[in-house]
This record gives structure tokens, C-alpha cells and sequence, in this order.
């Protein structure tokens, strides 16, 4: 017996060393033949979980339930639909500045615990406060400067609106007042105006993601020439979604004009600033949006009348302008202006001759008395007066006595022609 028992205890002692050695050191080494003990995957989960840093988050309290000493809040976000349950110690519900109930919209520091023995994980709360008004106007604010530093809310990258849309994309709340307002606004000042409506949740954890997707839905519709996204006013936590980042960017990268008409003139969202044209209310959207047919009938009227009057005033001037060329003598009497050349051209012709035959009786005069002074200079006239030319019979002109020999032959030219004669020696001398 001794030693049976002995054997027994042995293999007793020694069955969990030999299964510690067979578990698998990783969850991806596991299997059906090779499995983890239950607690191992707990004590694992825990450590993890337990290396995990506490963090802060933001959202807002939908369930609020105080147990003894203990506190379970279900906390939303506050954009989408994601809940979470927390659990704080009733010496941290202590610390809480103000009063905490449900839609209260608070920050906390969470940290995970993973109970082993139930498998359980709970969010445990280190620090829980509530987020003021003022908090949330100090953090738009903030959004605010960020935004505008990157050049969001520049004048230069605003689109100007259609001066006249044929289609209007709506984004406004489901059956609400400003959809209304809207649309009968813009029907009365243009009835040819059309609207492509997109009816959403304009707050809530949803408002952001529905208006976004309405937004892009409607930038891509190829007939939507302004889109005005609208709000009948609220409470400043209602329209927290107008100055959401996201939505924000959304707007300022839509490539069809953006009309924010919120309504709210007390704290403007960030819409307004990166909208390309703000509203005061829905109805002054509608205003904006689409012209007056009656004043722009009107406006036709005027300027129809402005153009006729120019017109008239035009014909007028340009009729007194042709009376006045007409009653010109050039006009008039056209003839007047050849007659004038032509006795200017007889006038001059006259002058010209007189001048011609003025030059023409000088120069003969000229001439004539050139004429009589050679005459007057020439061996004719010296005979013409009864002298005499005597030459020899070479043709010498006989100058003295000593030039000619006795009985040399002479020639005598007279005015009335010339004969021969013989030259004698003078008398008291022999021939």
C-alpha cells in the first residue's frame, strides 16, 4: 500500500510540470489539441490592458445612475453614434465643480480595468469635469485662430453667388420653418426658382456627418448652382456642429458657392466664417440668393427708358449735326466753291500774263537798245557817215600814208559798197 501510494503521489506531483511544458507560449501557437487555460488568456488580457496609458476623452452624459459609493455614467460622442460605459468612485464624483445630469457634456480621464474573475471590463474613471459654456466658446475660438491663420476665412477664396440660380440646393432640418421660409421666400421674389432639398438632423451626435454628406452630395449635382445649408437659430450647444473642424473644411473645399443661414446672431459659428456668404436668418437667404422679379422687372423698365431717351437725344444730335452741314454754303451751293477756284485761277492766269508780257517788253527793249548801241558801234554805221574803209589789194586796212606805195592797188569800201583805186604819190612829189 505504501508503495502504491507512493507512486500515486509521485504521478500526482508530476502531471502539472508536464502539462506547464505543453501550453503554447503565444495565443498564435494555440489549438484544439494545444489550448490555453482560462485564466492565462485573463491574467494576459489584464496585463495588457493594465500597460495601456489613462486618456482623456470628450462626450456627452445620455445615462446617469449613483449606486452607494459608486457612479455608472454612459458617455456618447458627441459626433457619432459611439457609447461608453464608465464607472467612478463616489470620491471622484465628489471632486466635480458643478452639477452633472444628463445631456451634460463633459471631459474624463479614463483608465481600462479587466477583471479576471468575471472577464469584465470597465472604464475607471480618474477625473470627470463638466465643459462650461465658456470652455466651449474659449475652444471654438481657438478652432477659430487656427482656421483663419491657414486662410479659411480669406475674402480672396470666397466665390461670388450666380446673379441667378435656375436650382438651389437646401440643407436644413427635416420639416422645419427655415426650409419654409426659404423656399417660400425665394418663390415669391423668382416663381421659376427650383430647390434640390436635402432635409437632415441639424443637431445631434449626427448633424455633422449628415450635413457633410448632404453638402457633398449636392456640390457634385451638376443643375445645383448655390447651396444654402440653414438653421432657425438654437441654443449655442445646438449649433456646436456649425463649428465642427470637419464640417468646416468641407465647406471651405465645396466648389459650388456656400450660404450659411443659422440665425444666430449672439455667437457665430465657424460656418459663417468660411461660408462665401452669410445670412442673418433663413428668410434674408432667400433674399440674397435669388433677385426680385418685380424689381428687376422695374429694373428692365428703367433701362429701357434710359435707352430710348439716349436714342432720342442721339438721333437729335446727329439730325442737328446734318441740318448743320447741309445749311453750310459748301453744302448749300456747291457750285460756289468752283467759281471762287475758278476766278482765283483767272485772276492768277491774268496776273502771270501781265507779269510774262511785262518781262517780254522789258527784255525787247533791252534788246532793242542792245541792238542800237551795236549798231551804233559797227564799221557800217562809220561809213553811213562818209567815211571810208582803204585796204591793199591783201586786204591790210590802210592806216597811214607810209603804207601804201605809189601805184599800189587799193581797195575803198563806202557805205553804199566798195572800187578799186590807184595809189599817186603825193603832189610836189615825182610819180
Amino acid at each position: 500500500m505504501t508503495s502504491e501510494g507512493t507512486r500515486a503521489r509521485t504521478a500526482g506531483a508530476s502531471e502539472p510540470a508536464q502539462r506547464t511544458s505543453t501550453i503554447p507560449p503565444t495565443a498564435a501557437e494555440t489549438s484544439p489539441d494545444a489550448p490555453w487555460p482560462l485564466h492565462l488568456l485573463s491574467e494576459k488580457l489584464k496585463a495588457h490592458i493594465d500597460r495601456a496609458p489613462a486618456a482623456w476623452v470628450e462626450g456627452q452624459v445620455i445615462e446617469l445612475n449613483r449606486r452607494a459609493t459608486m457612479c455608472y455614467i454612459t458617455l456618447r460622442d458627441v459626433d457619432t453614434e459611439v457609447s461608453l460605459s464608465l464607472s467612478v468612485y463616489g470620491s471622484v464624483m465628489e471632486r466635480v465643480s458643478g452639477p452633472l445630469e444628463r445631456g451634460s457634456r463633459v471631459v474624463a480621464r479614463l483608465k481600462p480595468d479587466f477583471w479576471i474573475k468575471t472577464g469584465r471590463l470597465s472604464m475607471q474613471t480618474i477625473d470627470i469635469r463638466p465643459v462650461g459654456i465658456g470652455d466651449l466658446l474659449a475652444r471654438i475660438e481657438r478652432l477659430r485662430q487656427a482656421l483663419a491663420a491657414e486662410g479659411l476665412f480669406s475674402p480672396a477664396r470666397k466665390k461670388p453667388l450666380p446673379l441667378l440660380p435656375h436650382r438651389i440646393g437646401l440643407i436644413t432640418g427635416r420639416d422645419s420653418d427655415a426650409m419654409k421660409d426659404v423656399m417660400r421666400n425665394a418663390a415669391l421674389r423668382w416663381p421659376a426658382v427650383e430647390f434640390e432639398v436635402r432635409e437632415v438632423a441639424v443637431q445631434g451626435v449626427s448633424s455633422v456627418a449628415q450635413v457633410s454628406a448632404a453638402l457633398a452630395e449636392l456640390d457634385a449635382h451638376p443643375r445645383v448652382d448655390v447651396i444654402i445649408i440653414a438653421r432657425g437659430g438654437g441654443a449655442l450647444e445646438d449649433l456646436l456642429p456649425f463649428s465642427d473642424e470637419s464640417l468646416v473644411r468641407a465647406v471651405a473645399r465645396a466648389a459650388t458657392p456656400v450660404v450659411s443661414a443659422i440665425g444666430h446672431e449672439a455667437d457665430r459659428p465657424l460656418l459663417d466664417e468660411v461660408a462665401d456668404l452669410r445670412a442673418s436668418t433663413p428668410t434674408d437667404a432667400a433674399k440674397r440668393v435669388v433677385p426680385d422679379v418685380t424689381e428687376e422687372l422695374g429694373r428692365i423698365r428703367q433701362a429701357r427708358a434710359a435707352l430710348e431717351r439716349s436714342i432720342r437725344v442721339l438721333v437729335h444730335r446727329e439730325s442737328e449735326s446734318l441740318a448743320n452741314l447741309r445749311s453750310r454754303p459748301s453744302l448749300a451751293k456747291p457750285e460756289g466753291m468752283i467759281d471762287v477756284r475758278e476766278a482765283d485761277v483767272e485772276r492768277l492766269r491774268s496776273r502771270a500774263l501781265r507779269s510774262i508780257s511785262a518781262l517780254v517788253e522789258r527784255d525787247a527793249d533791252a534788246v532793242h537798245h542792245l541792238r542800237e548801241r551795236v549798231r551804233s558801234l559797227s564799221p557800217q554805221k562809220t561809213l553811213d557817215r562818209g567815211y571810208a574803209v582803204v585796204q591793199r589789194s591783201d586786204g591790210h586796212v590802210v592806216r597811214a600814208p607810209d603804207d601804201v606805195g605809189s601805184g599800189d592797188a587799193l581797195r575803198i569800201r563806202v557805205a553804199g559798197g566798195q572800187f578799186t583805186a590807184v595809189a599817186k604819190p603825193p603832189s610836189g612829189e615825182p610819180s
